[in-house]
């Protein structure tokens, strides 16, 4: 039976302080994730990185914010400062649906058991440490409050809310991956100066008065004020093109925006990690396990990613519906193949490891050390996707790198197989680019990828099948599926294997109309698919999807967009993801012929609307 040293984890309660000898605490890190000690929870990375900084941190995971507060009393006041994260996963989506439904389990708490954690716990959270301790400096982070940094619509409850540091009465937001200005606000506060007095950090936000704003070198640019917002939502849309362009700048400006008598400052960020900084994170002394409290616990997230190896962080691909750029970045922030293959040989080492790893991958698994040609053109761009409308002719999509990596890693003994979980870019693989070598290293990328590393079934994101649809979505053409769809079953027979391509969809997208969902029940029913894992958008702050779906126009262009709102609306269109069940049939054919369709109901149900000729499950 595994014995656990409650050293190699940090401290969650007074007891286990007492065991490494501390009476007192310089930071408090409360988290709305169960504790997983592994580089793949947030929380976890920013307590190694601030214990390698010399200090003492505690983390108190999902406490009890209903009773008499005692997990937020127990540990006392921090030398430094409190840090919150609600979590790895936007709290409201991880607590509702599409369709603003309850969850019934929480895959990041301990036997998946749900309402461990409120609504918006960045907020309720630091409302409370403000309470009880108003003179600790209460610092912010994760994806909840990185995404909440400025004006945004909240879907749940269909309103504009002001940035989440002046709902929370936060001291100070930092936003997107943590560990470059955490390591610079340490540096500046052992120098002597004041939490107060740092306004300045890159990559954070602070909500001060107007006099306080820093007069130094960075470039800035004022947006509409929040109020201004509410009034003319057009000048919300306005905004969104601002934040995030300058959010993905080499060069960005420093954001102001004005709410009531302060402003709130968004420092820009910080440049890409260098190899070694991201190497540096990922070599911190985590356990890789949950904390030895949820002993005999099964936590489904961790399960999830317990044995895979994360290659790079960022993307570029800009989804009008994503919040990965938005947080992590557009560039990519790639790990040495040392420090990977270091992970992967601790891996080895876990006693219920089988030899299987279940994920190399990243954001999109395929964009490892992928960046521009020519630095200096990235710094001035301010295109939201290097891939969309097309690929940009100074992207270096060599697949090489990547392709070693995979050599490498299966060369290591004890591993007899490492699958791709992340999703992947085909356009990416299917572009050629000048150079030949690129394009024979996308070819071969293409066969190992398919020959040895999918687990039966790959997963891909076409999202849909429309070419007005994905080009709102920032997607590329379908067409360009099909070649993929054509390859894999060509690689597939060359080997001798039968591996299912799953592909995702979404309905309901902005500019997609309840006829565009007909001819993807059309394409999808041709090419012999049964829909699995498919969803409904869901807005989300910060992406240009939930802007086109609040303010009613697109961010770039102020052209009026169609979106599906209403219950009835979405439930039109989620319909013909399921074209070949019986249940769903009477209704389809009823939307068809009112829209003046019988050529879809022929292609989709066959001659008559009769029955369906695709009989084999995908």
């Amino acid at each position: 039976m595994t014995t656990y040293d409650l050293k190699n984890w940090l401290p969650t309660t007074k007891k286990e302080m007492e065991i490494r000898g501390w009476d007192s605490l310089d930071v408090i890190l409360f988290s709305g994730d169960a504790y997983v000690d592994h580089p793949s929870f947030g929380i976890a990375v920013i307590g190694r990185l601030l214990e390698a900084q010399g200090l003492k941190i505690a983390i108190v995971p999902q406490p009890n914010w209903r009773d008499d507060l005692r997990d937020f009393k127990k540990l006392g006041k921090p030398n430094l400062f409190f840090g919150i994260s609600a979590g790895c996963m936007d709290s409201m989506v991880n607590k509702y649906t599409a369709n603003k439904r309850l969850r019934s389990d929480d895959a990041y708490t301990a036997d998946g058991k749900a309402d461990m954690r409120p609504e918006m716990p960045t907020i309720v959270y630091t409302k409370i440490l403000k309470e009880l301790f108003p003179d600790v400096p209460v610092l912010i982070g994760g994806i909840e409050a990185s995404l909440r940094r400025l004006t945004h619509y909240d879907y749940w409850e269909d309103r504009l809310r002001p940035s989440i540091l002046v709902e929370s009465g936060a001291d100070m937001l930092m936003y997107g991956m943590g560990e470059q200005p955490l390591r610079d606000l340490i540096l500046r506060l052992k120098n002597g100066e004041s939490f107060s007095s740092i306004c300045d950090l890159r990559q954070t936000a602070v909500y001060i008065d107007p006099k306080d704003v820093p007069q130094d070198k960075e470039v800035v640019v004022e947006i509409f004020s929040h109020e201004e917002c509410e009034k003319d939502k057009l000048k919300q849309a306005k905004n969104f093109r601002i934040i995030e362009e300058e959010s993905n700048a080499g060069e960005a400006r420093r954001i102001l925006q004005n709410f009531e008598n302060k402003v709130i400052v968004v420092n820009p960020p910080y440049p890409t990690m260098t190899t070694d900084e991201i190497d540096a994170s990922f070599d911190l002394p985590y356990t890789r396990m949950p904390h030895p409290k949820y002993k005999g616990k099964h936590i489904p997230a961790y399960e999830m990613i317990k044995f895979s190896v994360n290659l790079h962080r960022g993307c570029f691909g800009g989804c009008a519906f994503c919040t990965i750029s938005a947080h992590q970045g557009k560039a990519i922030a790639s790990r040495s193949q040392e420090s990977v293959l270091r992970e992967v040989k601790s891996l080895v080492k876990m006693e219920d490891f089988k030899g299987y790893i279940s994920d190399l991958g990243g954001p999109s698994a395929n964009m490892y050390q992928m960046k521009g040609k020519d630095l200096s053109i990235c710094n001035k761009c301010r295109r939201p996707s290097c891939i969309s409308p097309s690929i940009c002719k100074n992207l270096n999509t060599d697949h090489r790198p990547l392709l070693d990596i995979y050599k490498a890693v299966d060369a290591i003994p004890g591993i007899k197989k490492s699958f791709i979980g992340s999703g992947i870019r085909y356009d990416l693989m299917l572009y050629r680019d000048k150079d030949e070598q690129r394009n024979k290293g996308a070819e071969e990328y293409t066969e190992e990828l398919i020959k040895n590393h999918v687990s039966g079934r790959l997963k891909v994101a076409p999202e849909h099948t429309e070419d007005a649809v994905l080009k709102m979505m920032r997607k590329p053409s379908f067409t360009l599926f099909e070649e993929f769809k054509k390859k894999f079953e060509q690689i597939n027979d060359k080997h001798g294997l039968n591996q299912q391509l799953i592909p995702y969809f979404i309905s309901s997208h902005p500019g997609c109309k309840e006829e565009d969902m007909a001819e993807l029940a059309m394409d999808t029913r041709r090419l012999n698919f049964h829909l699995e894992q498919v969803q409904d958008f869901t807005p989300t702050p910060m992406t240009l999807a939930t802007e086109i779906y609040y303010t009613g126009h697109h961010p770039y262009t102020m052209e009026k967009i169609f979106t599906a709102k209403t219950k009835t609306e979405k439930l039109a269109q989620r319909l013909f993801f399921f074209w070949y069940q019986k249940e769903y049939k009477n209704d389809i054919m009823n939307a068809l012929r009112k829209m003046n369709r019988p050529d879809l109901v022929k292609k989709i149900f066959g001659e008559g609307g009769g029955r369906s000729a695709v009989s084999r499950r995908r």
